[in-house]
């Protein structure tokens, strides 16, 4: 371990030790990964925000999602922490072999992984960056020691006790657990990402709208010696297992702790300590000491609050929506970024909160569709599950043609069942929006959502296509930054001319990007392309709208929905 990770402490993130300010603009409940997230996009551009959790640490064998697909990258290379969270390693690298669909951790692949390319990578892809995989603790880590580098407040043990707002902000009582005093925050908006059991979202009234589950399963962190001598030096570290006692993930967290799923149990049913243990080293296939580190419940259901906005509160994350695991930290990392420009555009005066409704609006109907799919895929899996028992996994032991055939079984069974999720990771298109400029007639003939399936697509509302536009690996995501950007592809320059002049008389942060590849221009389909700070075109076209510019700024900022003027500089006012 000393070795791996220089000596430091990579089971415990301690939260700082310290008192809250009086006053901010947004304070943020709950410093999960996407709390902590919340507060480097806030931080980011100029707001004032502080983060408070109940909690003093968390550790490593509490640990949750740990894999990151390329969209939660590229929000972690805008973030400046990408290569922070590359390096924050829990187990070694070489571990990372992808997810193997195994009969146990020593026993038989199923269905062959393909291996990466040392020389290239392949075709088809729809972003630049890659997926990996990092322990929540791992990310919380990185995003702690970036917010104190910035000087934004983070402290542990005060729990949230009381909530009040009116219409001009909001006061948060927060108890010290340690000492028993309190002490009130005051906020113009308050953020909650304290989980699935949010104090924000019950303090606000909030209800969530769902089936509950009809049965549990446990997510187990179990703690094993070195057994290296069965597994080899290199084992894999993420697998999902199939046999006749275990199935579901067995994914390395460290180099001595594992993550086993149980299950699943009837509701009223709680396994023995003997009964998980079993389960685990069936997972690994072979006989081992194990220790239960930590074991948590967790539920096939889905529970998405029935709104994201109740005035001056938010939810994000977990504190929003609870489904079926697969990809949750990801929906939550999307809420952070659809809203931290939206919070700084209405705290800086260049908005209207209209825009903040639009939060609600794009993002719960994405979460509706993503909570759908994984549920499907889960009751998907549990079928083939049953089917797979029913064909008989054989011992791992056994060499037999029998045994190779119900294998071979067993793979096609499996084989039938897979699906592509691209959809799911990057088709986040916000179709019934207020600040959205869309084309006539778009509504009615987009594609319907389909999770298998995402092609690049620049219409508004959808996630701009990315890709590496410098010689020295510079992507446009890149160039875009932090703050709204028209992206000009065409010689004419006088749809350029309008919108910078209008984003100047508002001071708003605007990036213009010239690009000359005709191979940019075609994916695109228009001359111009107006795209938000979260990385989705908000309007596209060769001229500019009979309204102005200003009309389309004006969607894009919810002024139009709002009925309001829209602000100018002081300096201007100063004018008048």
């Amino acid at each position: 371990m000393t070795a791996l990770t220089g000596g430091r402490d990579v089971h415990t993130v301690h939260f700082p030790v310290a008192t809250p300010p009086a006053d901010v603009d947004v304070l943020v409940v709950g410093a999960g990964p996407v709390g902590l997230s919340a507060a480097i996009e806030l931080s980011g551009r100029g707001v004032k925000v502080a983060v408070v959790d109940r909690a003093r640490n968390a550790t490593l064998i509490r640990a949750g999602a740990m894999g990151h697909t390329p969209r939660v990258v590229e929000h972690f290379r805008r973030w400046g922490v990408l290569q922070r969270v590359r390096d924050e390693w829990t187990f070694p690298p070489e571990w990372n072999k992808g997810i193997r669909l195994v009969t146990s951790l020593v026993g038989h692949e199923l269905v062959p992984t393909r291996a990466p390319s040392f020389t290239g990578q392949g075709s088809g892809r729809h972003s630049t960056e890659e997926a990996l995989r990092r322990p929540q603790s791992a990310l919380q880590q990185v995003f702690l020691g970036h917010l104190a580098e910035r000087g934004v407040s983070v402290a542990g043990g005060w729990q949230l006790i009381a909530l009040r707002q009116d219409e001009h902000g909001a006061e948060a009582d927060l108890l010290d657990v340690d000492h028993g005093t309190t002490r009130t925050v005051r906020s113009q908006y308050v953020l909650g990402a304290d989980g699935g059991s949010s104090t924000v979202r019950r303090l606000s009234g909030i209800e969530r709208e769902g089936e509950h589950a009809t049965e549990k399963r446990f997510r187990l962190i179990v703690r094993t010696g070195d057994i290296a001598d069965r597994v080899g030096p290199a084992p894999s570290g993420t697998n999902i297992v199939f046999n006749d006692k275990a199935s579901g993930f067995l994914a390395a967290v460290s180099s001595r702790e594992w993550r086993v799923y149980a299950g699943p149990y009837p509701l009223d049913h709680t396994p023995t300590e003997q009964e998980l243990v079993e389960v685990a080293q069936a997972a690994f296939g072979f006989d081992l000491d194990l220790e239960i580190a930590s074991s948590t419940t967790f539920y096939q259901a889905t529970r998405i609050a029935s709104t994201f906005r109740s005035g001056r509160v938010l939810l994000t994350g977990d504190a929003a929506h609870v489904r079926t695991p697969g990809g949750n930290l990801g929906e939550g990392f999307g809420d952070v970024v659809n809203l931290g420009w939206k919070l700084a555009a209405v705290l800086g005066g260049q908005a209207s909160e209209a825009l903040l409704d639009s939060y609600d609006r794009e993002r719960r109907p994405h979460n509706w569709r993503v909570a759908d799919f994984a549920l499907k895929r889960a009751q998907r899996s549990q079928v083939a599950l049953a089917d797979i028992r029913r064909i008989g996994v054989p011992d791992d032991a056994d060499l037999s043609p029998e045994a190779a055939q119900r294998r071979a079984d067993i793979a096609a069974r499996l084989g039938a069942d897979r699906i592509d999720a691209t959809g799911v990771t990057f088709d986040e298109r916000y179709d019934d929006s207020t600040v959205l400029w869309y084309e006539d007639g778009q509504l009615a003939s987009e594609p319907a959502w389909r999770p298998d399936v995402y092609v690049d697509d620049a219409r508004p509302g959808h996630r701009a296509p990315d890709g590496v536009i410098d010689p020295y690996g510079g992507t446009l995501y890149d160039r875009i930054g932090n703050d709204l950007a028209l992206l000009v592809l065409t010689p004419d320059r006088d749809v350029e001319a309008a919108f910078v002049a209008e984003a100047a008389r508002r001071g708003l942060g605007f990036t213009v990007i010239h690009l000359s590849s005709p191979e940019v221009r075609e994916l695109y389909a228009a001359g111009n392309v107006l795209i938000r700070p979260d990385q989705h075109v908000a309007w596209r076209g060769d001229s500019t709208p009979e309204a102005g510019a200003g009309a389309v700024l004006d969607v894009v900022l919810g002024l139009a929905v709002a009925g309001l003027e829209p602000p100018r500089k002081l300096d201007q006012l100063a004018g008048v």
